[in-house]
């Protein structure tokens, strides 16, 4: 099961990777960066609700006592990284955000420290330090131009912490005995509302229903970048650490890198560029290794 769960979590960074294809797509019709994130969790909302009410209803009953775990993965993590991830991105340039965004496996290790007593280990320190230098080649920190003010730094590690929170958010809900598919649920319906809120609706809503091709164009989007990556993470964690899961998500940064090199003709640094999705991948590999331990003497 172990397996499984590792290429789960796989295919959750490799599909959040490809969501800078939709987020292009929108941009170029005149959506801001909010309206696109409407888009999406108000749309990934509504089909996974449909989903779970013909799947399993009885997915749908919670705990009022523990509604504040899906508070949490929704609004605190969802909701707030994507407000943060996005300004940073304003502020600064695309990969100082992204790799600001990756310090989130760091502080998931300090999390999960605090919170659910996971031993730091030799591997999972040396897959750190190779993911987070290898998101730093990958989009250019390392071996590129440096664009940075405070504020960008500021919102960038926010969105970071925020990003980290899911994984534990979502390690409580998980040990309260909710399924993967409840708290994805959850999560999605609070990280719509509150998007909602915050949101200029009309061009969103003359953008999705211009025509039939749009409304399938942004339910693939809610699809593709939303729910399934966030019921295959949420899936992996029942059998790996948060942290453990949160390195390995940091493919995502990869996937991102090269589709804008072949799609949009955003080609990789040399070598640096090369070398880092080598190091991220690595970083992967070696997270999922099991080292041989050293007998006792007798």
């Amino acid at each position: 099961m172990k397996k499984l769960s590792v290429l789960s979590v796989l295919l959750a960074g490799s599909l959040w990777g490809c969501i800078g294809i939709f987020v292009r797509h929108y941009n170029q019709l005149g959506l801001s960066s909010m309206q696109t994130v409407t888009i999406r969790m108000v749309l990934a909302a509504l089909m996974f609700s449909v989903f779970v009410l013909i799947y399993k209803p009885k997915l749908y009953k919670i705990k009022l006592r523990d509604i504040w775990c899906f508070l949490g993965s929704g609004v605190i993590s969802v909701g707030l990284f994507t407000y943060f991830y996005f300004t940073s991105i304003e502020l600064s340039s695309l990969s100082v955000a992204a790799v600001l965004l990756y310090t989130a496996p760091a502080f998931v290790m300090l999390f999960s420290l605090i919170f659910f007593k996971e031993k730091m280990t030799a591997a999972k320190g040396i897959s750190l330090v190779l993911a987070v230098l290898g998101c730093a080649m990958t989009t250019g920190v390392i071996g590129g131009q440096l664009n940075v003010t405070l504020a960008g730094f500021l919102f960038g590690l926010g969105s970071g912490v925020c990003y980290a929170l899911y994984s534990i958010f979502s390690r409580f809900a998980l040990d309260r005995g909710y399924e993967p598919f409840t708290i994805t649920l959850y999560t999605f319906i609070f990280a719509g509302l509150a998007s909602l809120a915050v949101t200029d609706l009309p061009p969103v809503i003359d953008v999705v229903f211009a025509d039939f091709g749009s409304v399938c164009y942004a339910m693939l989007f809610a699809l593709v970048s939303c729910v399934l990556p966030y019921v295959f993470y949420t899936m992996g964690l029942k059998h790996i650490a948060s942290s453990t899961a949160s390195i390995i998500a940091t493919v995502e940064p990869v996937v991102a890198t090269v589709i804008g090199a072949l799609v949009f003709s955003e080609p990789l640094a040399v070598p640096f560029g090369y070398l880092g999705v080598v190091m991220v991948l690595l970083s992967v590999v070696l997270i999922n290794i099991k080292l041989p331990q050293r007998k006792k003497d007798n």
